[in-house]
């Protein structure tokens, strides 16, 4: 959205900067941007495939063509700009998923912002009469959406998490809530002679299965469903993290991390990838995506929080490795 003009002016597009959200979910969600990758196309022409309202919808791609989106022609045909060509279902990195999401069950979350603040209790529950990863568990179809959508958003960290961080000490990664395994899968690739565990509810480590196949490693990726929260699987000498202790409050995050205590090796090492909160006025993306882990439940935290839970689970942080992305690597060992 363009920020240029008087202070005012600023201040009002960030007031109603959910106009956008929701112009760029109803376009992910019909498919706009799939259906353009194959040419030019008038918004009647949309529409019609689309069994949809002409003029309404020529609104909404004019308005998308206003901030680069789409882009229209003299002859009111709407093309692929760049960021659009992002919203095509298959496109590398694609955003169509987090779209989806950003503009159904996130924006319905943070409609309960205000009572979020009231009561330190997540919006989603109450909105959704449950928590997120219930719901999701309930509903694998909006399941599959999420899981599409944090793809989109964490494969951009992955190769600066690998430049930055050592993995060649390790004989055995145990990525725990391990997701779809594209992590861990890259991980192996890079080091032929690491072998490797993912780890996650059952449900979520059989989707794994193919991707770890794609990626050439099922020979050294033994892949395993469970309950963070009750135990994980042994003997790891590297217990990976990612994007999992922002998901939840304290008390959980401490279960977590004492079960991948208990579980290493002598020696070993939990590696925590998160966005680790600066202090200040200093910008941060991590402290919008905090707000959205109010309403749907968890949090982000500083370096001190970090050091905290750590201790709380009986180990010792014993750095925080920066990268060329927003995240870091927080490292501790028992304590």
């Amino acid at each position: 959205m363009d920020v240029s003009g008087t202070t005012e002016q600023m201040l009002n597009r960030m007031i109603v900067g959910s106009w956008v959200t929701q112009a760029i979910y109803v376009a992910a969600e019909i498919g706009i941007a799939d259906i353009l990758a194959a040419g030019p196309r008038t918004a009647d022409e949309l529409a019609r495939g689309l069994r949809m309202d002409g003029p309404s919808l020529y609104r909404v791609l004019r308005a998308l063509a206003s901030i680069d989106i789409f882009r229209e022609d003299g002859e009111g045909r709407f093309s692929l700009t760049p960021m659009g060509k992002l919203l095509e279902s298959d496109a590398p990195g694609s955003k169509r998923s987090l779209a989806r999401m950003a503009g159904a069950e996130f924006y319905r979350s943070w409609g309960g912002l205000l009572p979020s603040l009231k009561t330190g209790g997540a919006a989603f529950d109450e909105v959704f009469g449950k928590p997120f990863f219930h719901y999701m568990s309930a509903n694998p179809d909006r399941w599959r959406i999420y899981d599409d959508a944090m793809t989109g958003v964490h494969d951009s960290e992955t190769i600066p998490v690998l430049d930055a961080y050592d993995f060649t000490p390790f004989e055995t990664i145990v990525d725990v809530g391990g997701g779809n395994g594209l992590a861990l899968a890259a991980i192996l690739r890079r080091h032929p002679g690491i072998r490797g565990v993912l780890f996650d509810l059952p449900a979520v480590a059989d989707r794994a299965r193919e991707v770890v196949a794609g990626a050439g490693v099922s020979d050294r990726c033994r892949i395993v469903g469970g309950d963070f929260f009750d135990s994980v699987p042994s003997s790891g000498d590297a217990y990976l993290l990612r994007h999992v202790i922002h998901d939840w409050e304290d008390g959980e995050a401490i279960t977590i991390l004492g079960n991948c205590r208990d579980a290493m090796q002598p020696g070993g090492r939990v590696l925590v990838v998160e966005t680790v909160i600066p202090s200040g006025n200093e910008p941060c993306f991590g402290k919008w995506l905090d707000l959205m882990m109010l309403v749907v439940g968890g949090r982000e935290r500083t370096r001190e929080q970090y050091g905290d839970l750590f201790s709380a689970a009986g180990l010792r942080l014993t750095r925080v490795v920066p990268t060329a992305h927003e995240v870091s690597v927080i490292e501790g060992v028992r304590a």
